[in-house]
């Protein structure tokens, strides 16, 4: 696989980052919405939900943070804060299943970051990490905000899943499969593991300290 045609990696970053932001932020502003935020609260965890991670990443690449060049971002989380109010008491129903959004935008951010890192002539094993970054720095800003512990520290299959993703891109990437096969085999890959992990209650092994047995 390669990046001879721009256009087209353009356009999947386009639409993965935009799907990826939705996602992020319906998640963000369920979690502010379970702590009572108001609307503006809302908004603001949604939106750093949904950008944090991306702009971490570009900072650290030394460029401009993908969404300070393009309003969508702001516009969408406006959208699925609008979704979050009209649609309230059908959310209440679906309690159980939000870590769905938060494993979309997982997957779909990972790839985000890992296609960036590679455009710009990065290696991959630098990808990989900043597919990771990409993923999983919003839901830390996001717990951090909410003073809860982040969920990528404790108890699920998270950032694994995301680096796992990246080794199976690597290796679809080294196979010159095509990009599009690539990040939808990546894509589902991500979202398997989390979903199994959960299902199955799949966890690491904890540490403990010296007082503990």
């Amino acid at each position: 696989m390669t990046y001879n045609d721009p256009q087209l990696v353009h356009t999947l970053q386009v639409i993965i980052e935009t799907l990826g932001t939705f996602a992020f932020a319906i998640s963000g502003i369920r979690h502010a919405a379970a702590k009572h935020f108001d609307w503006f609260g809302g908004y603001v965890c949604g939106f750093t939900v949904a950008i944090g991670g991306g702009t971490i990443r570009d900072v650290m690449l030394g460029v401009s943070p993908f969404w300070t060049t393009d309003i969508r971002y702001l516009l969408f989380t406006a959208l699925a804060l609008v979704l979050a109010i009209i649609s309230r008491k059908m959310m209440k129903r679906l309690d159980n299943a939000w870590f769905v959004f938060d494993t979309l935008g997982l997957a779909f951010f990972t790839i985000a970051g890992l296609q960036k890192t590679l455009t710009m002539g990065y290696p991959f094993w630098l990808a990989i990490v900043m597919g990771c970054i990409t993923g999983v720095a919003g839901g830390i800003i996001r717990d951090v905000l909410l003073n809860n512990v982040p969920v990528i520290f404790h108890k699920e299959i998270y950032a694994i899943a995301s680096v796992a993703g990246g080794l199976l891109y690597w290796g679809m990437f080294n196979l010159n499969c095509s990009i599009t096969l690539t990040v939808i085999t990546t894509f589902l890959l991500i979202c398997i593991i989390r979903f199994v992990a959960v299902c199955y209650h799949i966890t690491l092994p904890v540490l403990h300290d010296e007082n503990q047995k």
